[in-house]
């Protein structure tokens, strides 16, 4: 068939679906706008309340003497093989046993982990590490470095950096949604899985589809799609303002998970619904995962509930230690 007449015969659907992507991006930027009043209102809010807290964060000389315990562990560097980036670690336990890798959430670093680091030395090789673009790791300007392709060869460069081949990942929130993805395109990188307050990216959108109440639960996805003013809206009242992040892809498909998980959920998580837990059930291999609701929780389970969370850890990680 000649390609003249090809490129005809298509061209209605080519038309159709750029006219699709528009009306979408057109939601999601009228979305975006309406969530930037919403939030902008609260931040505005917490100036007016707290007026000496100014408009804007305020600068600090140096950082708190807690993130400098010797306890939790060594502060390192490692350059990373593939980018070439800088990314910052602490790490103990080494030669403890297998490499636990703890992945944070936005907005967090690697002191989230303090109570795990503490907890898992002991047994383990504990690294928990700041993600590009937090803390002293590099931070790259431009936002096309960092989709999720480039962050999933950021941790396989750390696994392999620190000599291992195989890890076990802990991961929350952002930090959580890598981590699916990389258990899914790196399976053989990860011998366990403990995620904490997150859905994988393709669960959650067809859950939000399906159900109103957790699509309003996540307005604050659409307000990170424009450009400077998250920051300048998070940066008021002395980052008093927090919600949570996401990054807004569509659509993804469907895929089935395999790598044995230890989920935990807490009952009064502000950004997830509880339904998410059955619908990621659904998507697993069966026996492969084990998850857990813990009643009257909130969504920082690590810091907030660091007991019931390692009991659950310890018990799922049993085997691997005899």
């Amino acid at each position: 068939m000649p390609e003249l007449v090809v490129t005809a015969l298509l061209a209605p659907s080519r038309l159709s679906l750029k006219l699709l992507r528009a009306f979408m991006w057109s939601l999601v930027f009228s979305a975006a706008l309406v969530a930037a009043a919403v939030y902008g209102c609260i931040a505005f809010t917490h100036v007016l309340c707290r007026p000496r807290r100014g408009c804007c964060g305020r600068p600090r000389s140096a950082p708190p003497a807690c993130v400098s315990d010797p306890t939790l562990g060594e502060h390192c560097f490692l350059t990373l093989k593939s980018s070439g980036l800088r990314l910052h670690y602490v790490s103990a336990g080494r030669g403890n046993g297998p490499l636990m890798l703890f992945l944070h959430g936005f907005p967090e670093n690697w002191f989230s982990w303090r109570y795990q680091l503490w907890e898992f030395q002991s047994r383990f090789h504990v690294v928990a590490v700041d993600l590009r673009g937090y803390g002293p790791s590099d931070a790259p300007r431009d936002v096309d470095c960092y989709t999720m392709d480039l962050l999933m060869t950021d941790i396989q460069d750390i696994i392999l950096g620190l000599g291992y081949s195989r890890c076990i990942l802990v991961a929350h929130d952002w930090g959580a949604l890598i981590a699916w993805n990389f258990s899914i395109y790196y399976p053989s990188l990860v011998e366990r899985m403990v995620i904490v307050s997150a859905a994988p990216m393709s669960v959650y959108q067809d859950y939000s589809i399906h159900h109103i109440g957790q699509f309003f639960r996540s307005n604050y996805i659409f307000l990170f799609q424009l450009p400077w003013l998250p920051e300048k809206l998070l940066s008021m009242s002395d980052f008093q303002v927090q919600w949570g992040k996401g990054q807004w892809n569509f659509p993804l498909e469907p895929q089935e998970l395999a790598t044995p998980t230890l989920l935990l959920w807490g009952e009064k998580d502000t950004y997830f619904e509880q339904g998410l837990v059955g619908a990621i059930s659904s998507r697993f291999v069966p026996g492969r995962l084990e998850a857990h609701i813990l009643p009257g929780v909130g969504h920082w389970i690590p810091q907030s509930n660091p007991g019931e969370m390692h009991e659950y850890m310890w018990a799922f990680l049993q085997d691997l230690l005899d």
